[in-house]
């Protein structure tokens, strides 16, 4: 039986996250999170937590909105003391009951998310994102020859001249335009997929197409992706079906980011 601690940890709806730390957490212990580093390099990101004594007699550590942190994978360690050992820690119970709903509350720019969630392995983490602006997909509507994404924006509006870029990943840099219909409120958008256009479009016969949200003329891209609720990692849990056609299979999909991608395929 693992001898590991388990941390619970509850979040909030603006972001700040407790964490319930062992009731025999020795005195001058702290909490750790650490940015998981890029394969090959050294960390970089640390932020350290203090805890403090809560009414029940275990301690806490509380992550507050402020300040920000970068968008990656954080690895939460408790921490023998300033430049002690460092323990990965199990996680306990998860309430992310107030992400649940987060779609539902307009974002300001930067947008700021942070999911705790637990490892392959089995250990606490917190996927973090930060981006200037943000297109929230919903629902995503697929028939026999196409695929229509409802979207919205965070931390930007859409102007005149508004449009979806679909960009060929690698490659020559292709790019698909397409007109979305935006709602009254400025913010929010459909767009409409033909598959069989797309599949056309992919030179190679193969390729994975990242779907981009372009508020105006010469805007900043803002990725569409699904962040604004509980889910850590969607690629495996939000599976939609493949559309063939014409010796084509067109699959929408969310990336290891959980941002929207659609891979065009050959079919067997």
């Amino acid at each position: 039986m693992s001898t590991e601690p388990r941390v619970g940890c509850a979040a909030d709806a603006d972001g700040r996250i407790t964490f319930d730390l062992p009731a025999a957490s020795a005195h001058g212990q702290q909490l750790l999170l650490r940015l998981r580093p890029k394969k090959g390099r050294p960390e970089q990101s640390l932020h350290v937590l203090e805890p403090e004594p809560a009414e029940d007699g275990r301690s806490r550590a509380v992550l507050d909105a402020q300040p920000l942190l970068e968008e990656g994978r954080w690895d939460v360690y408790l921490l023998q003391g300033p430049g002690g050992e460092r323990q990965r820690l199990r996680p306990g119970l998860r309430d992310l009951r107030a992400l649940v709903d987060g779609h539902l509350r307009d974002r300001p720019s930067p947008l700021a998310v942070r999911i705790p969630y637990v490892t392959k392995d089995g250990y606490l983490a917190v996927r973090a994102w930060l981006r200037p602006a943000h297109a929230e997909a919903d629902g995503i509507d697929v028939t026999d020859q196409s695929m229509t994404v409802g979207a919205r924006l965070h931390g930007a509006s859409l102007g005149a001249g508004a449009a979806v870029q679909l960009r060929l990943r690698g490659g020559d840099g292709a790019v698909r335009t397409l007109e979305p219909r935006v709602g009254s409120d400025g913010r929010s958008l459909t767009f409409t997929i033909d598959c069989a256009e797309l599949a056309a479009a992919t030179d190679t016969g193969s390729g994975v197409w990242n779907v981009f949200v372009q508020p105006a003329p010469g805007a900043p891209l803002i990725r569409v992706a699904r962040l604004l609720d509980d889910v850590a990692d969607r690629k495996e849990v939000f599976v939609y079906p493949p559309v063939t056609v014409a010796g084509t299979v067109v699959r929408p999909y969310y990336t290891v980011d959980n941002d929207l991608s659609v891979e065009v395929t050959q079919a067997d």
